[in-house]
């Protein structure tokens, strides 16, 4: 390529070939003309003197402006909150322990429903004081059997006096069954107890020795062979996802008191909050390292609802 001269800054260029012409080139006494190239503010002027200019340019400009906040919005919104993330019906189902199968949606100032309620999961197998549905069940059978009148040979089947001590048997039987209900419900528990609930449901459900059963191992780089692992001898409490679902329950949970009354000036409750926030920061980016794009992390990751405001850069509530 010809070595091209450069001219006067600021006032445009102007090149000189070298090449060789076919043919002469005719003498010109004219100067070289150079032009300056001009600035957005002189832009801005020229096109002010033009109103039809003036109004395309504040029309895209009012497009883009537009379009931008849009984007904006989309990304806060996948950005999630570093405190609740992106609120999934699991998540919801944290503040009735899993026993209300409907949401309660928002309501608006004259007390109307802002939205349609949904459905939750639930779990009507765990009740408070850590019993399980099927054990009620059985102590009650037992109860029955062992509390039930049982004919003699002064009182016999036949008699009316035995009918008696069963229909008896059979009121206080039902008052005690219904007793038992009340006592065993997760509404009647208090907040300690629905924690306990809660970490049952997280167990049961981000345990491994659940989830080996439906969810696909991480695959494997070239040369690799995995590895056999011992069978679980018990329910897994350790693992990380677990350990990250049960702090995101007693995170909702401390949230929600310091979102009432004159929650604002806890300041011990504050400090348990960031504490919290950032122990789940630290398993969250664990597991990002370990298992990111495996299913494990997939389940986890939309069960709760964790957006990558919990584990990307500083958390600051």
């Amino acid at each position: 390529m010809p070595p091209r001269i450069p001219g006067v800054q600021r006032l445009g260029t102007f090149s000189l070939c070298l090449r060789p012409a076919i043919k002469p080139p005719t003498s010109s006494l004219l100067p070289v003309t150079q032009t300056a190239s001009l600035s957005q503010k002189e832009k801005r002027r020229l096109a002010k003197q033009d109103p039809y200019r003036w109004a395309q340019m504040q029309q895209r400009k009012a497009a883009h402006l537009k379009r931008r906040e849009e984007i904006e919005a989309v990304r806060d919104a996948q950005y999630g909150d570093p405190v609740r993330g992106l609120t999934t019906p699991f998540v919801e189902s944290f503040d009735s322990a899993g026993q209300a199968q409907l949401s309660k949606p928002p309501v608006g100032e004259d007390g109307t429903p802002l939205e349609e309620p949904h459905e939750l999961p639930t779990s009507p197998h765990i009740l408070n004081n850590l019993i399980e549905k099927k054990e009620l069940d059985a102590a009650i059978d037992i109860a029955y059997t062992l509390t039930r009148p049982m004919p003699t040979e002064l009182v016999p089947v036949e008699s009316d006096e035995y009918q008696q001590h069963v229909e008896r048997h059979e009121r206080n039987h039902a008052k005690a069954v219904e007793a038992l209900n009340r006592i065993t419900h997760m509404d009647n528990g208090s907040a300690k107890d629905k924690l306990h609930a809660n970490i049952r449901r997280c167990v049961e459900t981000f345990g491994r020795h659940q989830t080996d059963t439906f969810l696909r191992p991480k695959a494997l780089s070239r040369g690799q062979e995995r590895e056999e692992k011992p069978v679980r001898g018990g329910p897994d409490t350790g693992s990380s996802e677990v350990q990250i679902a049960i702090l995101t329950a007693k995170i909702r949970a401390l949230a929600n008191e310091l979102e009432r009354g004159r929650g604002y000036k806890d300041k011990v409750g504050k400090r348990d909050l960031r504490l919290m926030l950032h122990r789940r920061q630290k398993l969250l980016r664990y597991m990002d390292r370990k298992e990111r794009g495996s299913d494990r992390w997939k389940h986890m990751i939309q069960t709760l609802g964790l957006s990558p405001a919990t584990w990307k850069e500083q958390i600051t509530i």
